[in-house]
């Protein structure tokens, strides 16, 4: 297993870097640039015209992409830095500190919901199938499955509010100062963000337990006269569950994704929000930097989720 993850990880670096190129280099082509939006807030502002070509050396996009690039990842290689905002040049790394927790409690917790609600309802679904409930819970899941979860975010806002008038709060709650305020803040987001991949995991988990059940080694343990509960969670359980688990993580690089909108609507202020800004406000280095960030969560998680394999089937070797 050693030598297996040491390639995996080799792989994983050369991803990252081939990742961080192509961010790089298709920034440069989305419409607009920064010296635009910057002579639109000096007239916002009352102020005059630009220096393009003064601000263009500053900020230095004067030079081209490839010296750029060269110039920002020897800054991440040797002193760790990820650059300045081209806004205002504020350092990129403490404000990708200060906001990454909520972005990954939020996903985390999404994450917990998807399993928690999907995986005893898809099992559920499996050992009665065809019965009445089941036909209910499998239309349920396509429910989730077929509606955006941004459409979700706004179901869920709206009916909370109606029936137990409550709102989510304007100023973010933290799970230091207050845990009870903070999952009340952030359940409803965790909900919204997780609901497709919940529909998703119960019709996998349903179908992987129905083929499970159906296997010779669950028969003989059903002609031992053992018990319907030792069955499914001892002797079925493990191996229905390898599909799920690569399926998570499959759902990692999505929920990330998601928190951009579900982090806007919800005004919760995570990377998501502050990749959203820095797109609107055309800055480069900050765009890249948190896309460097997630691209090497992504991949480090993807590789925890194949070495779990082994754990859930001792039959699968690493070679």
């Amino acid at each position: 297993m050693g030598a297996y993850a040491s390639r995996r990880l080799l792989w994983a670096a050369i991803t990252v870097i081939l990742t961080s190129m192509v961010v790089f280099l298709l920034l440069r082509f989305i419409p607009g640039n920064i010296l635009n939006i910057i002579q639109e807030n000096m007239a916002a502002n009352g102020g005059g015209p630009i220096d393009r070509a003064g601000i263009s050396k500053l900020l230095g996009l004067n030079v081209p992409v490839y010296v750029q690039y060269t110039r920002w990842i020897t800054g991440i290689v040797l002193h760790g830095n990820l650059g300045s905002s081209l806004m205002n040049s504020r350092p990129i790394t403490p404000l990708i500190i200060q906001r990454i927790p909520l972005t990954f409690e939020l996903c985390l917790m999404s994450l917990i919901i998807v399993l928690i609600i999907s995986i005893p309802i898809g099992i559920y679904a499996a050992i009665r199938q065809d019965t009445i409930l089941d036909r209910i819970l499998r239309s349920f899941a396509i429910i989730l499955i077929s509606v955006p979860n941004f459409v979700i975010a706004g179901i869920i806002t709206f009916y909370v509010f109606i029936w137990w008038h409550y709102f989510t709060p304007l100023v973010f709650i933290s799970i230091g100062k207050d845990p009870l305020g903070n999952l009340g803040m952030m359940i409803m987001p965790a909900l919204a963000l997780g609901s497709q991949q919940t529909g998703g995991t119960m019709r996998v988990m349903r179908t992987m337990m129905l083929e499970t059940l159906r296997q010779d080694y669950i028969r003989t343990a059903w002609a031992k006269g053992l018990r319907e509960r030792v069955v499914v969670i001892r002797h079925a359980l493990k191996n229905a569950l390898i599909p799920v688990i690569t399926m998570v993580g499959g759902w990692i690089p999505i929920l990330i994704g998601g928190s951009v909108i579900i982090e806007y609507i919800f005004n919760l202020p995570g990377v998501g929000r502050l990749l959203f800004d820095a797109l609107n406000n055309r800055d480069y280095p900050m765009i890249s930097a948190i896309t460097l960030i997630l691209s090497v969560f992504v991949v480090l998680s993807n590789l925890l989720v194949d070495l779990a394999y082994g754990w859930l089937d001792p039959r699968i070797h690493y070679q």
